[in-house]
């Protein structure tokens, strides 16, 4: 049948309509689709940023010990926490503060005061620390405990939910106001030290005789244009413990045949800090007493060692320091004097060489960077 020509310009514009909305919805729904798939796009890399870090769930003061129940997890992008604070999680993740027996060390308050206690046996007891060591009192004697490895120690007051990093702890020790990093270079070093071992500085006499001068200290090895150095390292010290080194740097340069050296820790997380052995100079030992910046309990601890007797009970340290290396040095004093003077020149000497290395490699660093 003959359609006219209204009808067909009609049919025709129903038909362009109908087609016109086909492309609209397409394209719509083709939109759609891509929106989509980005929002599952931005979904999957939202989930794949998110990260694991530490927090505190309680605040901590410089020096205090963190124990395991002050630690709790969060999930969080990260983009939003320092890089550090996701770059070496096993710290925290590894971290167990017990015994040897698989005790759990945790933190009470008492009256704002944070205290250690540890349950043996079903029964709590409270930590208390004595020199590096800790005990309880049980049964009305002192037991001292052997912790499965070295505590975390806050170096900075933190407020609870602060995210963890490994900048804002130490392992093993607090961090006293008088703590400076030395760097020697006239240890004798282990051949395996790297960076991050523990070790004690000991003086060893011609005589045999072998003296621990400062114990557990984590050893840092300067880096000269990408080499370590050979003879340089650098450690956090205490005042009291500065002077000791002090101290036991010039015996070691008096007394011919003496040989200052460090000694290495093999598992450091488990075992103990030894015990200074070293008799200081009474002279030293005097400076020590009369300095500000030394803790009362540290000062306590050097004179109450001084006085006491050795293992074998038969001589003090003060009669060490006078029998063995004050009669060593006394037996040429002359010799004594000049072995002190050419030895502190080489060492000196040796500093100023190390640091020049040093700032020789910074300036290539720089030049090639520029270049490049």
């Amino acid at each position: 049948m003959a359609t006219n020509p209204m009808q067909r310009k009609a049919r025709n514009s129903f038909l362009l309509g109908m087609l016109l909305m086909l492309i609209i919805t397409g394209a719509i729904i083709a939109f759609l689709i891509l929106q989509l798939t980005n929002m599952k796009k931005k979904e999957k890399e939202e989930v794949a940023a998110m990260v694991q870090v530490y927090t505190l769930n309680q605040s901590v003061t410089s020096g205090q010990v963190i124990t395991t129940d002050m630690f709790s997890t969060l999930t969080v992008n990260k983009s939003t926490v320092p890089a550090n604070a996701t770059s070496d999680l096993t710290v925290f993740q590894n971290y167990a503060l017990q015994d040897e027996n698989g005790n759990s060390v945790t933190t009470r308050y008492e009256d704002g005061v944070p205290y250690l206690y540890i349950t043996i046996d079903d029964n709590d007891y409270e930590l208390i620390q004595d020199n590096g060591r800790y005990y309880i009192e049980r049964n009305n004697n002192r037991q001292y405990i052997n912790l499965s490895e070295a505590p975390l120690i806050a170096k900075v007051n933190m407020q609870a939910n602060t995210v963890m990093t490994t900048d804002l702890i130490s392992q093993g020790e607090a961090v006293e106001d008088s703590t400076r990093k030395e760097e020697y270079n006239m240890f004798i070093l282990p051949t395996e030290l790297v960076t991050g071992d523990y070790v004690d500085v000991r003086l060893l006499l011609p005589s045999g005789t072998n003296y621990i001068v400062v114990s557990k200290k984590q050893v840092e090895i300067p880096n000269i244009a990408g080499v370590d150095s050979t003879d340089t390292v650098s450690m956090e010290l205490s005042e009291d413990e500065i002077n000791m080194i002090s101290n036991a740097i010039v015996d070691a340069y008096k007394i011919d045949g003496a040989k200052l050296y460090l000694n290495k820790y093999t598992e450091p997380g488990l075992q103990e800090a030894s015990i200074p052995t070293y008799p200081v100079n009474y002279d030293v030992l005097q400076l020590i007493n009369g300095n500000p910046n030394i803790l009362e309990e540290a000062r306590n601890a050097l004179w109450n060692r001084y006085n006491a007797t050795d293992s074998n009970g038969t001589q003090t340290q003060a009669e060490q320091r006078t029998n063995v290396i004050d009669a060593t040095i006394n037996n040429d004093p002359e010799q004594a004097q000049s072995n002190l003077e050419s030895n502190m020149n080489e060492s000196i000497t040796n500093s100023i060489n190390t640091r020049q290395e040093y700032l020789e490699g910074l300036s290539a660093q720089a030049a090639t960077t520029t270049t490049n």
